[in-house]
This record gives C-alpha cells, sequence and structure tokens, in this order.
C-alpha cells in the first residue's frame, strides 16, 4: 500500500533523474542537478508561503485588537475577521497550501532517493546508484561523518535564518518549540543522514544549501513587504 501511494509522485521524479542521468552519466552530479531543478520548480510555493507570512504579521495588531474588543462575542469577532481578511485581501489559508503541495512531493522525493531502485525500472540506474563520487565510495551506502554533518549545518542555518525573521509574537505559543527545533532537528539530520544512502544525504544538503539561497531573496522581499504594510499604515493615519 505504502509503495504504491509513494509511486504516485516517486516514479515521474524517477524518470526525470534516469533521463538526467542518461546525459550527464554521473549519478553524483545528476543528483546535484536533479535537486537544483526540484527545488526551482518549488520556489513559487516558497515564496507564496513567504508573501502570505508577512501578510500576517501586517495585519497581527488589527487582529489583535478585535479579539480584544469582541473577546465575548466570539460571532461578531469572525465576521469582524472576514471583513478585515476581505478589506485587506488576505487569505488564512494562503501559507498552508504551499505548504500541503510540496509535502506529498517531499515524501515522494524521500521515498525515491532511499530506495531509487524499487521506482525506477531502467537498468542502467541499477549500477549507477552505486556509483562513487568525490570521497563517497558508494552512493547507495551510508556516508558516516563529512557529509551528514555537512547537511546538519545547512539545516542549521536554514533554521537561523527563517525564525530571524520572525518575532515571538508572530510565533504565538510555538516560540519555544521552535526554539528547540532549531537544534533538534539539525542534530536529526545528522544522526538520520549516518543511516542513509549517501545519495539522499547529499539531495538535503544540496536542497538545504538552495534553501539558504532562497531565503536570502526571500527574506528581502519579507522585508519589503513589511515596509510597504508600515508606509501604507502612515498613509491612513
Amino acid at each position: 500500500m505504502y509503495y504504491k501511494i509513494m509511486a504516485v509522485i516517486a516514479e515521474p521524479l524517477g524518470w526525470l533523474l534516469t533521463f538526467l542521468y542518461s546525459f550527464i552519466q554521473n549519478y553524483g552530479i545528476t543528483l546535484i542537478v536533479f535537486t537544483l531543478i526540484v527545488r526551482l520548480c518549488l520556489y513559487p510555493l516558497y515564496a507564496k508561503q513567504i508573501k502570505s507570512t508577512a501578510n500576517m504579521s501586517a495585519i497581527q495588531p488589527k487582529m489583535k485588537e478585535l479579539q480584544a474588543r469582541y473577546a465575548n462575542d466570539k460571532e461578531m469577532l469572525n465576521m469582524k475577521m472576514m471583513e478585515l481578511y476581505k478589506e485587506e485581501k488576505f487569505n488564512p489559508m494562503g501559507g498552508c497550501l504551499p505548504m500541503l503541495i510540496q509535502m506529498p512531493i517531499i515524501f515522494g522525493l524521500f521515498a525515491l532517493l532511499r530506495n531509487p531502485l524499487l521506482y525506477i525500472d531502467d537498468p542502467s540506474m541499477i549500477i549507477a546508484v552505486h556509483e562513487s563520487f568525490l570521497w563517497i565510495a558508494d552512493l547507495a551506502q551510508p556516508d558516516k561523518w563529512i557529509l551528514p554533518i555537512a547537511a546538519g549545518l545547512t539545516t542549521f542555518v536554514s533554521f537561523q535564518q527563517t525564525q530571524s525573521q520572525q518575532t515571538p509574537e508572530s510565533m504565538g505559543q510555538m516560540a519555544p518549540m521552535m526554539k528547540v527545533m532549531k537544534y533538534f532537528f539539525p542534530v536529526m539530520i545528522v544522526w538520520m543522514g549516518r543511516t542513509f544512502p549517501a545519495g539522499l544525504t547529499l539531495y538535503w544538503f544540496i536542497g538545504t544549501g538552495a534553501q539558504i539561497l532562497f531565503n536570502l531573496r526571500l527574506n528581502k522581499l519579507r522585508r519589503r513587504m513589511k515596509a510597504e504594510a508600515e508606509l501604507r499604515q502612515q498613509k491612513k493615519i
């Protein structure tokens, strides 16, 4: 059952991986190119999620004001909230939808790169997944230290970038948990990277590295949107 569900996404990704390998003829470089293509395809979803988060931060003071004013009238509060969303052209589900779309893709990638031969029929890939790359003797076997540590470090930097653009107020009750996750998740990535095929860990390292570059761009976008929102508020006053 699990295989059939994952195959819906993993098999098309396997076709792309096989197609790239047929030209590149190096599995390590193919994984890097494959990772960058996937990340670039997901970039519009990341950008949409960042814009939604920025819009949420911009209208949060108004939301708090309404919550205080109608604390004892939930029906009126909901009505006023809907009016506020309409006035500000804000979709409360805007930040969730991109994440929901990304999750099946991420699970499919995980399944494909953990067990590529389950989803790829091309005989040439049977040997390809066992190729060496740089210091890694076999990409189908775990790399015990260098790649997992590199993946953990990029994960930490990515978390740091994201959290630096958020205030404790915007994270609310999630703030303590997010602070713990900033340290716990990279350690977990290192531990998992020491047991997973090096090809999967390479994907995570390159993908998270690309995410760091995306964050630099998206954080500039977030700051610009925040400045524009503050300027609009000043004009209204």
